[in-house]
């Protein structure tokens, strides 16, 4: 499975999630996933929803890695796509931060690599795991950019950096002095001049909202979200967010208009379009009356 992921060219984060819910699967029954079959598909995929009450987004990663490994890997014949089926996932929006409390999870960081980070993810919306690959040579100065190689669906694009980011690269590298990656992890984790793990990205951003006080589920794609509905609301095209958020389909970046306030009050009232006279009414309450 791991040579067909790799020759698919499948991102390394996709391959480690993958290899880790084959793994559980395969231990949860104690077998080889060769000796099982839909029927122990079916009873797995109950168990992550009612026992274990993982979110169905959590479930269908679980379920694409085994629907690869029986189609795509062993090409199983005898289990059916009605075995692999997804759950239904809640449509919801993301949570946006506001201005105001993204400048608190900033001010709130703990040290100068953690406060980096949480610009970086704010100024240029880029993912957690593609901030965790960022190297040195990424940040263009000359041209004010910063090279995102090989995002999501194996992508490379530009994002553009401002002044006030520049500096504060600039500030940290004199600090940090990165030889490689522009956030290394440290001896003790990953090895030196090896790249931070993304999971610690998103460690970094939720202990910041703790830090500020900021009361609403926070992690590093909450600030890509923020990111991206700020634009909407400077009156940014559509278009251009799709590119600079890396979103293969402009479906997926149309969900921002959901979330854009000046989009929201955009549209006339149909309250405010209507005459309404003002008129005195009795002063009981809905209780005083008879049933």
């Amino acid at each position: 499975m791991l040579d067909e992921l790799q020759r698919r060219n499948y991102s390394p984060a996709t391959t480690r999630g993958y290899i880790l819910a084959i793994k559980q699967f395969a231990d949860y029954f104690g077998k080889s996933p060769e000796r099982l079959g839909g029927d122990e598909i079916r009873q797995f995929e109950t168990y992550l929803l009612r026992d274990k009450k993982l979110a169905p987004g959590t479930v269908e990663g679980r379920m694409s890695a085994l629907r690869f490994l029986y189609k795509k890997t062993l090409k199983r014949r005898d289990i059916a796509y009605d075995d692999l089926i997804f759950p239904k996932t809640p449509r919801k929006l993301p949570v946006v931060l506001s201005p105001e409390e993204v400048s608190r999870m900033i001010e709130a960081a703990p040290n100068l690599m953690h406060r980096t980070i949480l610009m970086v993810l704010y100024a240029t919306g880029i993912r957690r795991t593609e901030a965790s690959l960022l190297k040195v040579s990424d940040v263009d100065s000359e041209r004010m950019v910063i090279h995102v190689r090989q995002g999501k669906g194996s992508r490379d694009r530009d994002v553009p950096m401002t002044t006030k980011l520049l500096e504060a690269l600039r500030e940290y590298w004199r600090w940090k002095r990165p030889k490689h990656y522009l956030f290394p992890s440290t001896e003790g984790h990953r090895g030196i001049e090896q790249p931070i793990s993304d999971h610690t990205i998103w460690y970094i951003c939720n202990e910041a909202a703790k830090r500020a006080g900021i009361k609403k589920r926070i992690g590093a794609h909450t600030l890509r979200h923020s990111f991206a509905t700020t634009l909407m609301e400077s009156g940014t095209d559509l278009r251009t967010i799709q590119l600079l958020m890396g979103h293969a389909h402009l479906e997926h970046t149309t969900r921002y208009l959901h979330m854009s306030q000046r989009h929201l009050h955009a549209a006339p009232n149909p309250l405010d379009q209507i005459s309404v006279t003002s008129q005195r009414f009795s002063r009981k309450r809905p209780d005083d009356y008879p049933a």
